[in-house]
């Protein structure tokens, strides 16, 4: 099987990254993306997320005519839907995934298949996502065949593999890490094998499709889980009135425990999303990642009711002021460090659930962003770091930015801190005993 043009659907975090890196292989790629502005800012050789290295890739592979994008699908010889999966809201279902996503990208890409193509689905989904994938096509297209039901010897392969990739290192980690593929069938997987062997240096290793969706399902539950028990030991530890990094340095000094940071929760769109697939499968099964998704789901509240005690600390001590004359600093809004992607933070929910509740000035600080949105403007301003600390009486740091690291030696005596990451913990900047 020859791939002269490969497809991408859905130019996010994961497509724009994937196409750009196999167009600079010099293979011709189509990027596919409902929003206009998206596909006119690739068309100029920019990109619209922030992501090392990225913006020189997709540069280069447009200027030199490798990669273009588009908002309808065009006839290819294999396609890559990398579109989102959230989760429904409906029906006051929480938790459950909602696949309409995937389903509008197989109904798009459908007319434009032809017999030898290939289709992979990279969305991480539930068990069972690419088998529903297959059925879709094969309902718009009855003329060709599909591998659920002619195994051996289908018009079209279908295969899941499953990104694995972390923000800010995506570039890097596209070629060198290994890959999960799982095909409907073994000539399936041996077709996306190609494929992906056109980029990926690390090695290949096949499966079925079931197996390659949750293998993604349970690498990033392992890593919830772990998360929870540094969580919990945060909120455990408060409440003991023992210093919880301390303690992790010293547990970690054991040659076969390694316990990560605790944070303020959990967000992006994989790890505090993920383990509800699995949960939303098999609910009475998934006693152990139910629970770890519970207590990240609610470290946020409990970071909101330290910051309401600072607050309430810092005006029995200066009995003068009102809580309207009280200035709260948010420090991070992205759901991890260095990065500008705000999906499921577990900061930014943070950050309403404070201006929701408080009636005084706040500002916010995240350096890898331009403008707050709607909601957040309408309580603060986006300022440096040196302005939140100088204007604010009680400091939140919620996300450790590179650029926050050596801000403790800018903090005055008489602030009020709630470090949940550990960055202004020293001993001559610690304010309140009950810190994460």
């Amino acid at each position: 099987m020859k791939f002269n043009t490969i497809s991408v659907v859905g130019l996010g975090y994961i497509g724009l990254p994937t196409a750009a890196v196999i167009a600079s292989r010099q293979q011709k790629v189509i990027g596919v993306d409902m929003n206009p502005h998206v596909v006119d800012t690739i068309n100029r050789g920019e990109i619209h997320i922030i992501e090392p290295e990225l913006d020189a890739i997709v540069h280069a592979a447009v200027k030199k005519g490798y990669m273009r994008a588009t908002t309808q699908p065009e006839p290819a010889d294999a396609f890559l839907i990398a579109v989102p999966t959230p989760f429904k809201e409906e029906n006051g279902k929480q938790h459950e995934p909602d696949l309409s996503y995937i389903e509008a990208a197989s109904k798009a890409i459908a007319p434009v298949l032809q017999k030898g193509n290939l289709v992979i689905l990279e969305s991480t989904s539930p068990v069972g996502a690419t088998e529903k994938m297959t059925a879709w096509l094969a309902q718009a297209r009855p003329d060709l065949t599909f591998p659920h039901t002619h195994e051996e010897d289908s018009d079209i392969r279908v295969a899941h593999c499953p990104e694995r990739v972390l923000p800010g290192h995506v570039v890097r980690e596209l070629v060198e890490n290994d890959r999960v593929i799982g095909g409907m069938t073994e000539k399936c997987s041996q077709a996306a094998t190609r494929l992906y062997q056109l980029f990926v240096q690390g090695e290949c290793v096949t499966t079925t499709a079931r197996t390659a969706e949750m293998a993604k399902l349970t690498e990033n539950s392992f890593r919830d889980v772990n998360i929870a028990f540094a969580n919990e030991l945060s909120i455990i530890c408060d409440k003991l009135g023992i210093d919880v990094w301390e303690l992790i340095r010293l547990a970690n000094r054991h040659p076969r425990v390694n316990i990560l940071q605790p944070g303020p929760g959990v967000g992006g769109h994989c790890i505090a999303v993920d383990p509800w697939f699995i949960v939303s499968k098999t609910p009475e099964e998934a006693q152990l990642i139910h629970t770890a998704r519970k207590v990240n789901d609610g470290k946020p509240h409990w970071v909101l009711d330290k910051v309401k005690s600072a607050v309430a600390e810092f005006l029995q001590e200066n009995p003068e002021r009102n809580i309207k004359d009280v200035t709260i600093a948010c420090f991070g809004l992205a759901f991890k460090p260095n990065i500008d992607d705000l999906r499921e933070s577990p900061a930014l929910a943070i950050c309403r659930n404070i201006a929701n509740w408080h009636s005084g000035a706040m500002c916010f600080v995240e350096p890898n962003i331009k403008l707050l949105d709607e909601e957040l403007a309408q309580h603060g301003s986006l300022v440096d770091q040196q302005e939140a600390i100088e204007k604010s009486d009680v400091l939140v740091m919620l996300v450790d930015h590179r650029e926050f690291m050596n801000s403790r030696r800018l903090i005055a005596n008489g602030k009020k801190i709630i470090d949940t990451r550990g960055v202004w913990l020293i001993e001559e900047t610690r304010q309140v005993p009950c810190l994460t």
